[in-house]
């Protein structure tokens, strides 16, 4: 999808990769931040078994090349001056020669990532949690089962031969990309901090590999996890690569940046906003006052300080992992927004739903909240769930409770209902909890001695006005939807 150009001086153009759960998007952006150009492309995902998910690197690249050459159509490719990564924060593994290898019993080497939702790892995390080692302390005290370490430990108690033995290279997701466009295997300090135990400040522990069994990662200073670690931002080698550049449609030697998580670019944008002029409440406050919320597949809670601040249950304190100089504490909750499709789709009447959206060129939500606002005209919206309550943690709690183990639970679903004001009272129900695990989440966080004035959204559920609206009035915080003119402060 092309954003017409009008006319815009000629200048220079960036492009930015952005990895999901279940699609890879890009965008070609201005010297002034301006959108000039947007693509995406669905990736595949694979679920052998309960709590398996699996994904392929060499699909996703195949998709990042489909969206960028996308992107750069009708562009003078000479003026394009960088190239960035972020992606979910999944496990690719490759052998020695940097060749997939299978992360599943099958033996398909296709399937070589273990995506970030990926649960198999749990008594391999409890483990490790047991140990209460020092490095947890920098993860809330509990370490989570969508972190690496744990799924480095399934590989090599339950794939020895197929996948350990034969492994030269784990990357994070983002990293792998970032090679896979330089050739250079250098590591995002994002990545090695947020999800892998790397201190920016002291590098890697070697009692912590110890103790946990994987002490053979040591070897050849942790070679086969990261020796070379550089800040997001920084360039990489010699740019993008004579093969690498065919792939996308892109110039060889271009500026590639070392990568982020896609939440934590997400973070960095929204965080770093320059909000003067738009008379918003938060102008002039410090950026350490911001939550940026990313309202993804899950939503992701973001908040800086300038000094370590340790919230249990909440992830962090890491050091410019994501704002340089800055610590950032991560707060979460998994599958948010595949939450919300999953109890809206399930419902008997979707089928007709969808054909009545796409009558009006409207997405499904889009049609629910219209519907909701004829509602709201004969009733308030609060007594609409009052007979009707979720429980939202259906792939566990990731903060602040920090525990796996909890399910999720529907109560009074009215499921063999064919209203559509019961589709759209479950889409309000299953909003709802998420809001007030955001509002536990900040407690959490200024009770430790973050100061949070105002939510700042991005991602795909923050396009929802009613989703926007539900945070403010059930965190007391101002929220602010995504204002794609924003500039950058940092």
């Amino acid at each position: 999808m092309a954003v017409p150009r009008g006319d815009r001086e000629p200048g220079s153009y960036y492009v930015g990769v952005d990895v999901g759960t279940g699609s890879v998007r890009a965008a070609l952006v201005d010297q002034r931040g301006t959108l000039v150009a947007f693509a995406d492309q669905p990736v595949n995902q694979w679920e052998p078994q309960f709590n398996h998910h699996e994904q392929s690197s060499e699909d996703i690249w195949a998709a990042c090349c489909v969206v960028t050459k996308k992107v750069v159509q009708g562009i003078n490719l000479n003026r394009i001056r960088g190239l960035g990564f972020d992606a979910t924060c999944s496990l690719v593994v490759l052998d020695k020669e940097f060749r997939p290898l299978p992360v599943n019993h099958e033996g398909d080497p296709h399937r070589n990532i273990i995506m970030w939702l990926d649960h198999r790892a749990i008594s391999q995390v409890h483990r490790i949690n047991e140990t209460k080692h020092s490095v947890l302390q920098y993860v809330g005290g509990v370490m989570s089962v969508e972190m690496q370490a744990p799924k480095l430990l399934w590989l090599k108690e339950n794939l020895r031969e197929t996948c350990w033995d034969k492994a030269g290279h784990f990357f994070d997701l983002p990293d792998f990309l970032s090679w896979k466009a330089t050739g250079v295997p250098a590591r995002s300090l994002c990545s090695l901090v947020c999800k892998w135990t790397y201190s920016a400040e002291k590098g890697w522990d070697d009692s912590f590999w110890k103790v946990i069994g994987l002490e053979d990662l040591i070897a050849n200073n942790y070679n086969k996890i990261g020796n070379k670690v550089l800040p997001p931002g920084a360039s990489l080698g010699s740019g993008l690569t004579p093969e690498a550049a065919k792939d996308l449609g892109l110039p060889a030697g271009i500026a590639v940046a070392a990568s982020l998580i896609d939440a934590h670019a997400g973070g960095l944008g929204v965080i770093g906003a320059d909000v003067r002029g738009h008379g918003l409440a938060c102008e002039g406050q410090p950026v350490t006052s911001r939550l940026a919320v990313i309202c993804g597949t899950s939503s992701c809670h973001m908040g800086i300080s300038k000094n370590p601040i340790f919230v249990p249950g909440v992830w962090g304190p890491y050091f410019s992992a994501m704002v340089p100089g800055f610590w950032l504490n991560e707060g979460g909750q998994s599958v948010t927004g595949k939450l919300i499709d999953h109890m809206v789709q399930g419902h008997a009447v979707f089928p007709e739903l969808q054909a009545k959206a796409t009558a009006r060129c409207q997405s499904v939500y889009a049609y629910l909240n219209s519907h909701l606002d004829l509602i709201k005209k004969t009733q308030p919206v609060g007594f609409l769930t009052v007979d009707l309550h979720v429980w939202p943690d259906f792939h566990g709690n990731r903060s602040p409770l920090a525990d796996l183990t909890l399910k999720g639970m529907v109560s009074n679903s009215h499921k063999h209902s064919t209203s559509f004001t019961v589709a759209t009272m479950l889409m309000l129900a299953s909003v709802f909890p998420f809001k007030f695990g955001t509002r536990l989440i900040i407690e959490a966080m200024e009770t430790a001695g973050h100061s949070i004035s105002t939510l700042f959204l991005c991602g795909g559920l923050s396009k929802n006005p009613l989703f926007v609206q539900m945070h403010a009035d059930i965190t007391g915080k101002i929220a602010e939807p995504p204002m794609w003119k924003w500039g950058f402060c940092l």
